[in-house]
């Protein structure tokens, strides 16, 4: 574990705590490895992380591989456990203490990230304030509704990258999800960038950063860490 730069805000993990996939009854929650990859990244270069969830307390987790050793690292470090069995609420943080906002993904996210209203004003408070706004996979639902002071979204004419319909096919959840991600940023006014499935792809604009799926997220954090450190 590397030291934490003196004085470098830190960056604020928000994970979903929604468990079900919709009427299925089938579990979901964060994807780990989109979680544990972007945290690695910024750790290595001692940039601190929080992690806040929407309820607050222990969020669910999906995607629980230990195959992966990046995801072995952290499951097995007692730090990190502690901090995701006792996460705050999203709505009780000052975002003022923060250097940017990143959503990870995992189902879960496209329930209640949307229609979270600290969402909406956490992240516009962070990216009006000169902050980074980053997420990856389904993370982005996080942006479907967020507006600017202005009134206008905060994807509206923005490059992103996103969880692509294809993808949500292939999975076989475009039917269970309550929108199809990719579609919807598109509505918001957003440019998608779709890559193959299951492909790398993460997007910068500005201090706005997107990834396409978990095989993105490593990416995520490297842009995140190289806005910081710039």
């Amino acid at each position: 574990m590397s030291s934490t730069i003196a004085g470098q805000k830190p960056v604020l993990f928000v994970l979903t705590s929604h468990g079900i996939k919709g009427e299925t009854g089938e579990a979901t929650g964060f994807y780990l490895g989109e979680v544990t990859h972007p945290l690695a990244v910024l750790v290595a270069a001692g940039i601190p992380v929080e992690f806040v969830s929407i309820d607050g307390g222990e969020p669910p987790v999906d995607g629980l591989d230990l195959n992966d050793a990046t995801n072995v690292r952290f499951w097995n470090d007692e730090g990190f456990r502690g901090a995701i069995r006792n996460t705050p609420r999203l709505a009780d943080v000052d975002p003022e203490r923060y250097s940017a906002i990143f959503f990870a993904g995992g189902h879960g996210a496209m329930w209640d990230f949307p229609v979270s209203s600290a969402v909406n004003s956490i992240t516009r408070d962070i990216y009006e304030a000169g902050g980074v706004v980053a997420a990856v996979c389904h993370g982005p639902a996080a942006l479907v509704n967020v507006t600017l002071s202005n009134g206008t979204h905060l994807v509206a004419g923005k490059n992103v990258a996103a969880f692509t319909d294809d993808e949500e096919r292939a999975v076989k959840l475009d039917k269970v999800v309550p929108f199809l991600l990719a579609s919807t940023l598109t509505a918001r006014g957003a440019h998608h960038h779709p890559a193959p499935d299951w492909t790398s792809k993460v997007v910068v604009d500005g201090r706005l950063v997107t990834g396409q799926n978990p095989q993105s997220a490593t990416g995520v954090g490297e842009a995140v860490r190289n806005l910081l450190s710039a």
